[in-house]
């Protein structure tokens, strides 16, 4: 496989679950200003939405959307505990998080970065968005992960959008729990590995 990423951007939730599934694939960055690949290629012949994340199967398929990315790797390694299995009550619980993170929080974010964004209409975006951290820092509060005491595949992701923090104006030491969540999460071995190869491949 191949993922299409960006250095801090979402794509990094895809690259983390990648690496803590054992899967083996191939990092491919993109300039997405620029839209284009390090050897030229315009990325849009290869992705027509022109964002990243996007993973290039082995037979050619491409996947974007980084919520239904993280549920396909994590089905290809069951065992990893990533998501729970399809059908169950642990699997909706998970895309319940997986659309929560989507939705409040990375969608939170996002308009935050655009430059010709007034700034009193980021005030109210910001307040916004602090009113959906400090839900999870309640949360946190009793929980080590989004599903309790096992990380899964939801938790890259949260921890890759809230990480943005620092770039948006937002302190996240204000929320306790959230900030020792988020550095558990940086803890993780396989999270390291995949904030180096990106720093590498910057």
């Amino acid at each position: 496989m191949k993922l299409y990423f960006s250095p801090g951007a979402c794509s990094l939730a895809s690259h983390i679950v990648l690496r803590e599934a054992g899967l083996p694939f191939e990092l491919v960055r993109v300039d997405t200003g620029m839209h284009k690949l390090k050897d030229g290629t315009d990325y849009y012949s290869i992705n027509p939405k022109g964002y990243v994340p996007a993973i290039q199967l082995d037979d050619g398929q491409l996947l974007t959307e980084g919520a239904a990315l993280l549920q396909y790797l994590g089905d290809l390694a069951p065992a990893s505990g990533l998501v729970p299995k399809a059908g169950t009550m642990e699997r909706f619980r998970e895309n319940e998080w997986l659309t929560f993170v989507s939705s409040e929080i990375h969608k939170g974010y996002s308009p935050l970065f655009n430059k010709d964004l007034k700034d009193d209409a980021k005030a109210v975006l910001r307040a916004k968005l602090e009113k959906r951290l400090g839900e999870l820092d309640k949360h946190f509060a009793s929980h080590k992960y989004l599903m309790g005491d096992t990380f899964t595949a939801a938790d890259a992701y949260l921890y890759t959008v809230i990480s943005w923090s620092p770039h948006t104006g937002i302190d996240n030491a204000k929320w306790k729990h959230l900030s020792e969540y988020r550095q558990r999460v940086a803890d993780r071995p396989k999270v390291r590995e995949a904030l180096q190869n990106e720093k590498a491949a910057a």
